[in-house]
């Protein structure tokens, strides 16, 4: 009988060399940029109470969504349910709410890295631990801070290389707006909700069939593309409610704002972009690069969410997918130090020293342990003791 102990879950994987190193190079350049624009790091838990990783996220009934990510397990000492971390920007909002609420009201940057656990994965590819990056501003309810955020997107994409990012703009306020003269109940906006992401618009019609005009709504899933989309947007809600009027108006101021901090960078709007667990209620965007079909990254703006910890205030940010942004997963290249007899204390400690001044500046050095020790893969250079002094040559010049 086969032993089959050691397969691992379905949509789990363990990361092998040298994919491991690469992704802990581009967690270290992320967090990195997260310092470098005043983000304070925090360590959420990986497990919490089951009520606090869902807290605010059943805002227009889509609690589910999260909840069914969720794995859950019964907490053996208290007797509640723990939940393992699907999402992080709750945690992150309990923090800047709660466990800082003694640190003062103003405007709160905070930072994260770390694995989550989604128990069904949106596709069946999909990884059910993604690797996860994410920064929020907390206690900022305008575009400025949306526009921050967006322009540290910007520049996380370009530190890990990915070349021509598109970043899709959209903005809650539109579908909040249109949806509620309709005052669905819950289970059937959450349908609705759904048929909207997919961009369905015979799903559209079919759920509010008999409910009233729904034309707007139909339409909302064909804004999408350029700019002039925009103008378009205008001009067939202009009968709408005067919400989804202003979301439009600060869609295009916050693209304005993008556009002056990143010339270069290629925007395009979507209408019926509809981000995250629905906790979202303003600007939303995603981040994407023409070589891959999923989101890089999604974020968007959440206010009020804290209040179930004491503390709703405004607060905005964006999650980024650690394993996209990898390029290649080449290895770190690395220098042979050979064996040397012990019969030479002096060349033995010449060589101590030069391995140690190497790895002091940076380099990758594999130490021989023993005569027969031979140059593993990835070691492109050996030291060599050449005329009295260990030097550096190529491994391929023999």
């Amino acid at each position: 009988m086969v032993n089959r102990n050691w397969r691992l879950p379905d949509g789990v994987e363990e990361l092998l060399p040298p994919q491991a190193w690469a992704l802990e190079q581009v967690r270290r350049r992320v967090l990195d940029v997260f310092n470098a624009w005043g983000f304070d790091y925090v360590e959420p838990p990986v497990i919490e109470y089951l009520d606090a990783l869902l807290v605010g996220t059943g805002v227009m009934g889509h609690e589910t969504d999260l909840d069914l990510q969720t794995l859950k397990v019964v907490d053996q000492r208290s007797g509640r349910m723990l939940g393992v971390r699907a999402d992080m920007t709750a945690q992150a909002v309990r923090i800047d709410a709660h466990s800082l609420a003694g640190s003062g009201d103003g405007v709160r940057r905070l930072c994260y890295a770390g694995p989550v656990v989604h128990a069904n994965p949106a596709g069946a590819l999909d990884s059910r631990v993604p690797i996860k990056a994410g920064a929020e501003i907390f206690g900022s309810g305008s575009l400025a801070a949306d526009a921050e955020v967006l322009g540290l997107l910007a520049e996380i994409l370009d530190t890990a290389g990915v070349s021509d990012p598109v970043i899709v703009l959209g903005h809650m306020g539109v579908y909040l707006g249109l949806v509620e003269p309709f005052g669905l109940e819950p289970a059937l906006e959450q349908e609705l909700f759904a048929a909207v992401q997919c961009k369905s618009e015979t799903d559209i019609a079919q759920l509010l069939k008999g409910r009233g005009d729904s034309s707007l709504l139909q339409r909302l899933p064909t804004l999408m593309g350029e700019g002039s989309v925009l103008a378009l947007a205008e001009e067939l809600l202009r009968d709408a409610p005067k919400s989804v009027r202003g979301a439009v108006a600060a869609l295009e101021q916050l693209a304005g704002l993008l556009a002056a901090r990143c010339p270069e960078l290629t925007i395009r709007f979507d209408l019926a972009e509809l981000a995250g667990y629905g906790y979202h209620n303003g600007p939303v965007f995603s981040a994407y690069q023409s070589s891959q079909g999923q989101a890089l990254a999604r974020g968007g703006r959440y206010d009020g969410i804290g209040s179930a910890f004491g503390k709703g205030r405004g607060a905005t940010g964006f999650d980024v997918s650690l394993m996209q942004l990898l390029n290649g997963a080449e290895g770190i290249p690395a220098i042979w130090a050979p064996w040397t007899d012990a019969a030479q204390p002096a060349v033995a400690q010449a060589l101590a020293d030069k391995v140690k001044a190497l790895r002091e500046a940076g380099n990758r050095v594999v130490a021989s342990v023993s005569p027969d020790d031979a140059p593993p893969a990835g070691c492109d250079r050996s030291l060599q003791y050449v005329d009295g002094s260990w030097q550096l040559r190529n491994l391929a010049d023999g």
